[in-house]
């Protein structure tokens, strides 16, 4: 068997929690390859709305197991809230879910290094989730880490404390002190929690699930333009968000992988700073942002909304070699008479391109757009293709023709129901 991936293809927030829980059924594991509590992934079923940090989209489903990879950043704290919260909405996670030992740790003084750090970039700061993702993956790039598989160690105490005093000293170079509170002990509480759950060699559990013929969904968080090596550098996450994270988040080699599933908004958002080239700062995007409910899962911040980007979604189809496109949020754009796409990008030199260029900075390129027809029909209360609105459809085919992948979902609402699957050929 292969194993399937699920990517996000814009700057994150693109509804990639709701259709894994929609494909969750179809397979028998599903893993987390990369990020860490910077991700917000939201669920919403029989009239609740969950929303994930860190643990697996599938984990509403008991008989599927759940697996947080070697390639994701754990913050414990946030982790045991989470944990407790779908405790007391009747799910026992504990039961399903399995933990790499290989997975970094967030500790309390990372989050402290996120904000100072951010603080000295002054206007050019990141936009940092101030999570603490960011040192995290420093440190496990700069071999001084701690991983989940430490906390087993007689000594880890002392391991702790050696990397602690590591970031005191960087805190003190920005001229700050590094203060924890009650933020530690509420680390080592969470710690004392993760030591009795289910922490495994990762690698080995979904090697062995492949070669037992079991089907496998990774499930990735952020979005390819994100991607620390492809995104909009230096306005990036710390990891690789592309499919390629997927084999190194896992150990998975990359004759396993199967389908991929591509997924974007029917328009484009984007959240902190970094450059955006549709992005729209007059009442169309606020009225965008409003009608799509645009605020951060992880952190309540207003999302930059504007028109869906062609030459930037071609790009993160080539990277990630996406079998299947799924549309999120279509019916966001129900009240348009006029829908705009950017097809084409010009840049200061007059030279038009559909590639996306080295520099995306405000004043280096200008979007150039093709005009459809709205639909001006309430999609939400469709519930199946074949009543779907014909200028909706002709908005799908000019997609695939540019995009020359299928669309074969399309999410008309936030509930699990709302979601329409589809047959289609590329013109």
């Amino acid at each position: 068997m292969a194993v399937d991936i699920l990517i996000g293809l814009q700057w994150g927030d693109e509804g990639k929690g709701k259709i894994v829980d929609v494909l969750a059924p179809t397979y028998d594991i599903v893993a987390r390859f990369q990020g860490g509590p910077n991700a917000g992934h939201t669920l919403e079923f029989e009239g609740t709305k969950h929303v994930l940090h860190q643990i697996p989209s599938g984990i509403f489903h008991p008989e599927i197991k759940n697996i947080i990879g070697n390639g994701v950043v754990l913050d414990p704290i946030v982790f045991r809230t989470e944990m407790q919260k779908l405790q007391d909405r009747g799910v026992d996670a504990a039961q399903n879910l399995f933990v790499s030992k290989k997975a970094s740790l967030i500790l309390p003084s990372h989050k402290v290094l996120d904000r100072v750090s951010e603080e000295a970039l002054g206007s050019g700061k990141i936009g940092s989730t101030l999570k603490g993702i960011g040192p995290t993956y420093q440190d496990k790039i700069g071999r001084v880490g701690l991983r989940v598989g430490d906390i087993l160690a007689d000594d880890f105490q002392e391991r702790y404390d050696k990397l602690v005093e590591r970031h005191r000293k960087t805190v003190e170079f920005y001229g700050q002190e590094l203060e924890l509170g009650e933020q530690e002990q509420n680390f080592f509480e969470a710690v004392a929690y993760l030591r009795t759950l289910k922490l495994v060699d990762s690698e080995y559990m979904i090697n062995e699930a492949l070669q037992s013929g079991k089907r496998i969904l990774a499930e990735g968080a952020q979005g390819a333009l994100l991607d620390v090596d492809f995104g909009t550098y230096p306005f990036v996450t710390s990891s690789s968000t592309i499919v390629a994270g997927a084999c190194t988040g896992l150990g998975v080699a990359p004759k396993h992988i199967g389908e991929v599933y591509g997924i974007f908004k029917a328009y484009c958002t984007r959240v902190g700073s970094g450059p955006f080239p549709t992005e729209l700062l007059d009442a169309v995007g606020e009225e965008i942002r409003q009608a799509g409910r645009e605020f951060g899962s992880t952190t309540g911040r207003p999302r930059r909304c504007g028109w869906v980007d062609l030459p930037s979604l071609k790009y993160s189809i080539m990277l990630n070699g996406v079998t299947q496109l799924n549309m999120m949020k279509a019916d966001v754009l129900t009240e348009f008479d006029t829908i705009q796409v950017c097809t084409h990008y010009k840049l200061p030199s007059g030279e038009i391109t559909d590639k996306v260029p080295h520099s995306m900075e405000v004043g280096e390129l200008e979007p150039m757009y093709e005009s459809l027809p709205g639909w001006k029909v309430d999609l939400n209360k469709i519930e199946s293709v074949d009543k779907l609105p014909e200028a909706f459809n002709n908005y799908l085919a000019f997609l695939e023709k540019h995009l020359q992948v299928p669309i074969t979902i399309v999410s008309v609402g936030p509930d699990r129901k709302s979601t329409l699957k589809r047959e289609t050929v590329i013109a």
